[in-house]
């Protein structure tokens, strides 16, 4: 049986939560290494900033790392808040001792402005543990810090890279957050002689707490699995951008990183498909369903969660649609995500208003159809086309979002049904919503069942 990868993390506690070991560990676990640690220092903070710090003994730093290293084992280790000069030294001893590939985040000032390094131990980190380090991953402030180079532009950050490197460690990421181009977030990765550059999209946003612990306790679960420090780099690169996308808003400053974001959409998408393909099976499974589909044929969607949907590139569809066969239905191709347009952007709106409404499914309308969704106790919203602003209709796509917004400040909230009597052009529809796909195709089954009813009474 192949061993779990171990990476530990030698930091500091960071009560808020957002970075130091707490967010080392939820990145080692999104990537399926077991997390360790070896705390440095214990701090009071928050997103607005931090209020204490206390330095854990000698004595029981050391305690720490050998005792998980005599045990467990050590694939890879990173360091984070080391505070003091007598830390660094300590650290620098037992990676010699023991010989873990370490990756050197040089913690040196918080984002609120509190030093987390003091003057003196500048100097150890400098002649003592970034020579035996794999990888140093300095900020533009903190590149500038080690290198004596100002670090600005895309040229500085190679020539702090190159400076770093001749310390003596094996690599060099100078991180371009606050350097480099400002149309996009540029890494400078300096090994063995070679400058790489690493891109990324760069985000407008408060959460980024802890974005520079993430990125190093990413390098080091890819070192623990055995990857080379270029793929290394790239793969924590590519992390980094969604913790950072998706970061978690909470506090009155800079909110964390969502380590665990990638994980979580993917996992919610495995979910969604496995969802969709039930509510295809329940549609499939009564043929009455085929007295619902319209001219265009129907699709069911689901989105993912509301704060990870940010078009319909992230909501789920039938490729080809659902449509009529004789007096059946069938989905024509399998559930993907971006399989739908129309739908999708009606879910999307929705949640806006109620991030629990996920789903939805068009049918056809008819005033018949609308008396049985009454009857049956759905709450029933409509918006009038003709209404649409001129402005709205210009405006390729506005069309059903706007009305979609005009039927929930109808209903007060969001309702199971929106529909609409259709305009030039425009067959009327009907929508059901719902908190997930089984739960619509339930509520469409319903439908059409009662509605088979009416017309047999009318033969």
């Amino acid at each position: 049986m192949k061993k779990i990868p171990v990476a530990m993390s030698i930091a500091g506690s960071d009560s808020g939560g957002g970075a130091g070991i707490e967010a080392d560990l939820k990145t080692f676990a999104a990537f399926n290494v077991h997390g360790t640690v070896a705390i440095t220092a214990i701090t009071a903070q928050n997103t607005m900033g931090v209020f204490g710090i206390g330095d854990v003994d000698l004595d029981l730093i050391e305690k720490q790392i050998d005792s998980v290293v005599q045990d467990i084992g050590v694939d890879a280790a990173k360091t984070g808040m080391l505070h003091r000069k007598e830390v660094i030294e300590l650290v620098t001893k037992k990676v010699k001792e023991y010989g873990f590939p370490l990756v050197v985040d040089p913690v040196m000032v918080a984002k609120s402005g509190a030093r987390l390094l003091r003057k003196e131990a500048e100097e150890a980190l400098i002649k003592c543990l970034i020579p035996v380090a794999k990888v140093v991953t300095p900020n533009a402030m903190e590149a500038e810090v080690l290198s004596g180079i100002k670090v600005s532009t895309v040229e500085e950050m190679k020539d702090a890279a190159r400076k770093i490197a001749s310390l003596g460690c094996e690599a060099v990421v100078v991180k371009g957050g606050h350097a480099g181009p400002k149309e996009r977030a540029l890494d400078i990765l300096y090994y063995k002689g070679r400058f790489f550059e690493v891109e990324g999209e760069r985000f407008d946003t408060k959460t980024t707490h802890g974005t520079g612990c993430g990125f190093s306790a990413a390098i080091t679960a890819c070192l623990a699995q055995g990857l080379d420090v270029i793929e290394s780099v790239m793969k924590a690169k590519e992390f980094i951008r969604y913790a950072i996308e998706f970061g978690i808003n909470v506090g009155r400053g800079h909110g964390p990183i969502n380590p665990l974001a990638k994980l979580y959409i993917d996992s919610e998408k495995f979910r969604i498909i496995e969802r969709l393909y039930r509510a295809i099976d329940v549609l499939e499974k009564n043929s009455e369903v085929s007295n619902l589909i319209p001219e265009v044929q129907s699709n069911i969607v689901e989105s993912l969660p509301y704060e990870y949907a940010k078009n319909v590139m992230d909501v789920a569809g039938v490729t080809g649609r659902i449509v009529r066969l004789k007096d059946k239905v069938k989905a024509v191709g399998r559930p993907e995500f971006g399989a739908s347009s129309h739908v999708a952007r009606i879910v999307l709106t929705v949640m806006k208003h109620d991030p629990q409404y996920r789903a939805c499914m068009n049918i056809r309308y008819s005033p018949k159809i609308v008396e049985v969704c009454k009857k049956l106790g759905l709450q029933v919203s409509y918006f009038e086309r003709e209404k649409e602003p001129e402005d709205v209709k210009k405006v390729e796509g506005a069309s059903l979002p706007w009305g979609v917004r005009e039927a929930i400040l109808e209903a007060g909230k969001v309702p199971d049904i929106i529909y609409d009597t259709g305009d030039v052009g425009k067959e009327p529809m009907v929508r059901v919503l719902g908190k997930d796909s089984i739960e619509v195709s339930e509520k469409v089954v319903l439908i059409a069942k009662e509605y088979s009813k009416v017309i047999e009474d009318e033969k």
